[in-house]
């Protein structure tokens, strides 16, 4: 079963992970990876000339401006939740999709619960891995749970003032 959720259009489904994530200390197999930051900037030329995709995991504690050059060649960044109460990762998103302009897949990670859903999606982020057993109804509605936003977010909802207004 997969445990990988692809937001798309709103809503939610189970997706199939092609990545296999790779710590520093194996060797790189074969197929689509994500490794390190740490990896990447030593190794990334190397693995993004041969024929896979490649994606980047970024911990609360890494810069993802690290990634700017590159951005346009990776597949996925994988953002690390270590604790639910770590909101750093929410503002990497933000940076990787409105200031850095990343097209590719914004994956959570980590320590990623349903109940962050809807905050998730307004930063920027499009895949999931929970690590509370949601499933893809359940994500959702919690990542549509509230009408009304107040402020302007990567999901380009409008905010209630300009709903007001029309």
């Amino acid at each position: 079963m997969p445990t990988l959720i692809r937001l798309e259009n709103g809503q939610a489904r189970w997706a199939e992970n092609s990545f296999v994530s790779v710590v520093d200390e194996d060797a790189v197999p074969a197929g689509d990876v994500i490794v390190s930051l740490k990896r990447f900037l030593a190794e990334g030329e190397a693995l993004l000339t041969n024929s896979r995709r490649v994606g980047v995991r970024i911990e609360a504690d890494e810069a993802v401006e690290d990634l700017a050059y590159d951005l346009p060649r990776l597949a996925v960044v994988a953002v690390a939740f270590p604790k639910y109460r770590d909101g750093r990762a929410y503002s990497s998103a933000r940076l990787l999709r409105q200031r850095l302009g990343f097209k590719g897949e914004i994956r959570a990670v980590g320590d990623v619960l349903q109940e962050q859903a809807g905050f998730m999606v307004r930063c920027g982020f499009d895949a999931f891995e929970p690590a509370d057993g949601a499933t893809p109804e359940v994500w959702s509605k919690a990542a549509s749970r509230f009408r009304h936003v107040y402020q302007r977010g990567a999901d380009a909802r409008p905010p209630a003032y300009e709903e007001r207004g029309a």
